[in-house]
């Protein structure tokens, strides 16, 4: 089995299609098929198809089309003497999506058995979650185990082969549980699914809503949380309010909490969450504020230093994080806690 990607686009660079074509010695065909996808593709997008776009439906002769959903470039499949040659673009989104609902279904009709489970973790360093796993060999007799660290968390990737798919199956289950077993605590999702995944299924069952105040995460937030589709059923607004007379103004803020404890501080990241809660009308409130860096640290606070404000009907707190000295990492790890401690409250 041959997995190619990229080089199937429309220009000079675009070297793939030919050269595979010209391995499995293939000539090529125009295909009405193709052709009548593109222009159903460019007019959905009330663009002016290019001259150049003709050139991706001639398609080699010998190859099996692979329509492609969400792309001008078909895939493509060669077989010769029992392998399989699958070509396809290198659009990581169009290549995901032929994978997803083409290939890999047609994969798992092998007689062997192959899988892979993504268990997602934050708040934990990858050090500590290797010493709570303990005994990683025992879990290895049943999976093979990675570890792959990220700005947001740890995903802890299993993977096993058998010749026989029931007992795959079950080994793949026995690993996932001995893992859950013992770092449970700090999982928060599976695969595929994200923490904003999470919090919107939460919320949406609780029929619950929220809204944000943010300074030192500029809206990212407010991005992550409106990711999920149906998010106006929870999601009421956000506000970035990067000032101190932004803090003031819109979010009711006293003068007297900057300019005793800061705009950096609990006292004014509990003060912005409870102010954006009653101007929304919300459920809950949160807040960020914090030096993102890598400019504007001091000894008392240094770059990385997070607050999060979290506001209810009942209670608000706030919890500080001192995370990097990167700006854009420094946003990133803010929002994935500002996400998990929703997702605990929820």
């Amino acid at each position: 089995l041959i997995l190619a990607t990229g080089g199937l686009g429309p220009t000079h660079d675009d070297i793939s299609k030919k050269i595979i074509a010209e391995y499995f010695n293939s000539g090529f065909v125009h295909s009405p098929e193709v052709m009548g996808h593109i222009k159903t593709m460019f007019a959905k997008r009330n663009i002016k198809m290019s001259k150049v776009n003709d050139e991706q439906a001639l398609v080699p002769e010998k190859a099996k089309i692979i329509t492609n959903p969400v792309g001008t470039a078909p895939g493509m499949l060669f077989e010769k003497e029992g392998k399989k040659c699958f070509v396809l673009p290198g659009v990581p989104y169009e290549m995901r999506i032929i994978c997803e609902e083409t290939i890999f279904p047609m994969l798992q009709n092998s007689d062997r058995f192959y899988a892979q489970k993504s268990i997602k973790t934050t708040g934990v360093a990858e050090s500590i979650l290797f010493e709570k796993l303990g005994d990683i060999a025992k879990l290895e007799k049943l999976a093979k185990l990675a570890f792959l660290p990220k700005p947001t968390g740890v995903e802890l990737r299993i993977s096993v082969h058998d010749a026989d798919r029931a007992a795959g199956q079950k080994k793949l289950a026995q690993a996932q549980e001995m893992i859950e077993n013992k770092v449970g605590q700090y999982i928060f999702a599976y695969d595929n699914e994200t923490l904003e995944d999470i919090i919107a299924r939460l919320l949406t069952e609780s029929g619950r809503t929220i809204a944000v105040a943010e300074s030192c995460t500029g809206g990212l937030l407010a991005n992550k949380l409106t990711n999920v589709s149906g998010s106006s059923a929870y999601f009421e607004r956000g506000v970035v309010t990067y000032s101190n007379q932004a803090k003031m103004s819109l979010l009711g803020v006293p003068e007297n909490t900057l300019e005793t404890h800061g705009a950096v501080s609990a006292e004014t990241a509990e003060a912005m969450a409870a102010g954006i809660r009653r101007l929304a009308g919300t459920d809950f409130g949160v807040s960020t504020t914090g030096i993102a860096g890598p400019t504007g640290g001091t000894t008392e606070k240094p770059v990385g230093l997070v607050y999060i404000g979290f506001a209810d009907s009942t209670r608000t707190f706030s919890k500080r994080f001192v995370f990097s000295r990167d700006r854009l990492t420094n946003k990133e790890r803010t929002v994935q806690a500002v996400l998990n401690i929703l997702r605990k409250e929820l």
